[in-house]
């Protein structure tokens, strides 16, 4: 049976935002590339969505390691075509500046920031070639907003919205859309447990985040939503 044309790439897949991505794109008959560290949620998340009879694939990589990103991309290009890329990996601790090591420092940085340009310029050559293409990538508010124990993963949130907004401009031309998704307060596991029992129940859900990122990935027409922000309707913590 011959392969399907195109195919969602999502980093982070394996929990939080990235897992409810898949699931809610796998539900809408979109084909799944999944990408995390995590090999064994991976497989159970394949498990979930081929029960229905919905199609994924698992790219296990790290994505701090570009040589992993770009093989896993021509690995995926051999196959479809990468219609969208979602940028969700993420990593970040809740300390003060000062309390922060090099080691997490570097850990968030090359995640956040590294990782999410490692995958754009991974894609960028093919669909530059095709002339179509949709990148989301998925932020937070802590990239505008000033967030006390958040200062390293703020830095690397509004460097990657920095960053995708001269991309935007660069690429106008070649019918690829670049989306900025900033989310507020959400129920995943990056969360202390205290602050999800305490705070869970006025957070959005990965769900409710997924469907809406879903429909602006559907628009089609000559329009893009460049930045947006979601927050609880209570606001924020």
């Amino acid at each position: 049976m011959p392969k399907p044309d195109s195919i969602i790439w999502i980093t982070g897949a394996s929990s939080g935002i990235g897992k409810a991505l898949a699931l809610e794109f796998a539900s809408n008959n979109k084909i799944i590339a999944a990408s995390a560290r995590n090999k064994e949620a991976l497989d159970r998340l394949k498990k979930e969505i081929t029960s229905d009879k919905k199609n994924i694939e698992l790219y296990p990589l790290d994505v701090t390691d570009f040589k992993q990103v770009n093989k896993n991309a021509k690995l995926i290009e051999a196959e479809y075509n990468i219609d969208c890329l979602i940028n969700n990996a993420g990593a970040t601790t809740f300390k003060f500046a000062k309390d922060n090591s090099i080691e997490e420092i570097d850990e968030i940085i090359k995640t956040n920031l590294n990782g999410s340009i490692y995958a754009i310029q991974a894609v960028l050559p093919r669909m530059i070639e095709q002339k179509r293409g949709t990148i989301i990538n998925i932020l937070s508010v802590a990239a505008e907003k000033v967030l006390t124990k958040s200062s390293v993963y703020a830095a690397s949130k509004a460097g990657l919205l920095a960053y995708t907004k001269v991309l935007r401009e660069e690429l106008r031309e070649q019918n690829i859309r670049i989306i900025n998704i900033l989310p507020g307060a959400t129920r995943t596991p990056i969360w202390p447990n205290k602050v999800l029992e305490k705070y869970g129940d006025r957070m959005m859900s990965p769900a409710e985040i997924a469907k809406f990122i879903f429909n602006i990935y559907s628009i089609n027409s000559n329009l893009v939503p460049e930045e947006i922000v979601l927050r609880p309707v209570k606001g924020d913590l």
